[in-house]
């Protein structure tokens, strides 16, 4: 008897449109839809090639006369925490991490507009509305989870004069971060994360990939996808802080940062 063969995707290409990172670009991508039953496996070999998930679509830039975008991930296994990173990670010791479904909550919602709201606005995605976050996190075609962050009850808000939305009218630990990541067989997607802006001091978004980063280390995988890199968009800049560090340059991952000296922090 044979084996049924696994469907190769069928791709697209969106209609161009102004780049969102860097001034009179023009911008589009190739996409396909994942889903089905070989969905993971679809979505761990296109990964691999420097693809992006998002809802069911994969996707990555393919723009005319520019590859200034380019996916990025961090070498889990040979990755080694600077003095800063080690700070971070001994200011958040005392944060309770969960990982549960992918299956969007109040809560998160709350935390989730909060966050846009102080730290996105007019990103194009403060307009969200609750089915919206629901919609994004709900219904992965693949393995997905959502990895909480809270605080212990009896230790209080960082900004104690605000009214912080993920301040719970109970006993139960105060939520202040999730990461939104998809479990790949190399180890992890991290597809998106917000937190709570009242805890800036606690550097929430470096901890999130740290932690990620030593879950893989612990089970043995050996790579986190930070999704994509632009080398002149400073928003960007934060990834290369985690090193070493691969480039996808559209035929292979090549080192950059730390490791390469055509490409710079």
């Amino acid at each position: 008897m044979k084996d049924n063969p696994v469907s190769f995707p069928q791709f697209y290409l969106t209609a161009p449109q102004p780049c969102p990172y860097l001034p009179d670009r023009v911008e589009q991508k190739i996409f396909t839809p994942v889903n089905g039953q070989n969905a993971e496996a679809i979505h761990d070999v296109l990964s691999e090639g420097g693809f992006r998930r998002s809802h069911h679509i994969l996707y990555r830039p393919h723009c005319a006369g520019c590859t200034a975008c380019q996916s990025i991930r961090v070498l889990a296994d040979e990755f080694t925490p600077t003095r800063s990173q080690r700070r971070i990670m001994r200011m958040n010791e005392d944060l309770i991490v969960k990982e549960r479904p992918a299956e969007a909550t109040a809560e998160q919602f709350a935390l989730m507009a909060h966050y846009l709201d102080e730290r996105h606005k007019h990103g194009g995605m403060d307009d969200m509305t609750a089915e919206d976050f629901r919609v994004m996190i709900d219904g992965s075609p693949i393995d997905t989870v959502l990895v909480e962050y809270r605080v212990p009850n009896h230790i209080p808000p960082a900004n104690a004069d605000a009214a912080t939305v993920s301040r719970p009218q109970d006993d139960k630990d105060r939520l202040i971060g999730v990461a939104l990541c998809d479990r790949m067989g190399t180890g992890w997607s991290m597809v998106y994360s917000f937190f709570d802006p009242d805890e800036s001091k606690r550097s929430l978004g470096t901890f999130m990939i740290l932690d990620r980063i030593m879950n893989a280390q612990e089970h043995g995988k050996p790579h986190i996808y930070l999704g994509f890199y632009v080398e002149d968009c400073r928003k960007m800049a934060y990834k290369m802080k985690y090193q070493p560090a691969e480039l996808w340059d559209g035929n292979d991952w090549v080192p950059c940062g730390d490791q390469a000296n055509d490409c710079n922090d």
